[in-house]
């Protein structure tokens, strides 16, 4: 899925400084100001936007990104915690820095950040605990306290070293479970399938030489908030917005409109051809009652003249889709686009449910059971319409968050 773009918040135009640090004259105990740490996945960033937009500090931001060393050997080391993947990557380069293998290893620019205006930012700064709490520090009298949003495994060792070293001036958030040692944070954002774990089911799933080795161990604590799925950008305001820009492209097309996301087989939910050729036969099968497909398989449907289908180039449609769109079929691979869609209010059938597994299968039985998705079969009359209560995680995680920084005599301005 390519990334969401959203209307720019203030950008740091090249400034060694983000501009949310200078200026103000905030009081000291309002939150108006948020830093993101990301990790260079759009559906990880868009998380933290997500939850920065609920918070009403969308314009008042700044995004920072953790990279890994890029190119040749390097991609074999993703595995490493991400310091020692950046210490070995630094002893290889000064031991093989007079050869070809250097040349290799080092391709592009090692930790270059790449791609900012993919979520909406005009800049992307590289992740620097050190400045980001000495910037904190230095203005908290004057801006106040920082918000630090983190998402994403190699953000981890960043916003926890953040909170131990400057806890008086910030306020961090990691969203995604950190696996371990959830005092690091002083909120931790996760949907409730990561704790699958401990369900009766996840129990059957593991055998019992290696449940110690899964992770959580522990229900949630008091410093945890549960989602149903994962937070992003598409609020009303957002939809409206978008419904706006693509009123010419998508206002005139036939309804009702069935947009079909389609994500890729995962580790969690694999499958293969034949759910291809399933989702084709399905389709085809609603096609009577569709006024317009989007977004589906090109080989078989490029001719069609009820399929109309996104190349890829810029501008994304995506979210004038969710805006436009009376209708969604969307692969069980994917929890952001379900999420996003299951955020519409508007009806959202799954395809390839039987192939997911562990916590993305009961992650699943939470959509079907609150009704707000149903299975795509082909026998469906798109234009029959149902409703059901919209997802709203990131509203919901947000108030949890205003309460919480509260208890520090704190608010979010």
């Amino acid at each position: 899925m390519r990334p969401i773009r959203l209307p720019e918040p203030p950008g740091v135009d090249g400034m060694e400084t983000p501009e949310i640090f200078s200026g103000g004259g905030a009081a000291a105990t309002v939150v108006r100001r948020a830093v993101l740490i990301g990790n260079g996945s759009p559906g990880a960033e868009n998380q933290c936007l997500g939850l920065a937009r609920a918070l009403g500090l969308a314009d008042n931001l700044a995004l920072y990104r953790v990279t890994r060393p890029r190119g040749g050997i390097n991609e074999w080391l993703h595995f490493l915690p991400i310091s020692l993947h950046k210490f070995v990557d630094q002893v290889l380069r000064q031991f093989f820095h007079n050869t070809r293998f250097a040349i290799v290893v080092q391709g592009r620019k090692p930790y270059r950040v790449l791609n900012a205006g993919s979520v909406g930012l005009s800049t992307v700064l590289e992740a620097d605990v050190k400045k980001i709490v000495c910037v904190a520090r230095d203005t908290y009298e004057k801006e106040g306290p920082t918000l630090v949003v983190a998402c994403g495994w190699d953000t981890i060792s960043y916003s926890s070293l953040i909170k131990k070293v400057a806890s008086d001036n910030v306020f961090v958030i990691q969203i995604q479970h950190p696996r371990s040692r959830l005092d690091r944070f002083d909120l931790v954002v996760t949907p409730r399938h990561d704790y699958y774990a401990l369900t009766a089911s996840g129990q059957q799933e593991v055998p019992r030489l290696f449940r110690r080795w899964i992770t959580p161990q522990e229900p949630p604590g008091s410093n945890v908030v549960l989602t149903v799925g994962a937070l992003h950008q598409a609020d009303s305001a957002a939809l409206r917005l978008a419904a706006i820009a693509w009123h010419d492209e998508l206002a005139p097309l036939p309804k009702p409109l069935l947009v079909v996301n389609i994500g890729g087989p995962t580790r969690n939910c694999k499958y293969g051809v034949d759910l291809a050729k399933q989702l084709i036969s399905s389709l085809y099968n609603v096609l009577d009652s569709c006024g317009s497909v989007a977004d589906i398989v090109f080989k078989e449907f490029a001719g069609h003249p009820k399929v109309y289908i996104w190349d890829g180039e810029e501008p994304n449609p995506h979210m004038g889709h969710l805006a436009w769109a009376d209708a969604f079929v969307i692969t069980a691979d994917s929890i952001s686009m379900l999420s996003e869609a299951c955020s519409t209010g508007k009806p959202v059938y799954v395809i390839g449910t039987e192939h997911c597994k562990w916590k993305f299968s009961a992650f699943h039985k939470t959509l079907r059971e609150r009704g707000v998705v149903r299975p795509f079969t082909g026998l469906e009359d798109i234009s029959n319409s149902w409703s059901y209560a919209p997802l709203n995680d990131a509203i919901e995680v947000a108030t949890r968050v205003s309460e919480v920084i509260a208890e520090r005599g704190w608010t979010v301005g």
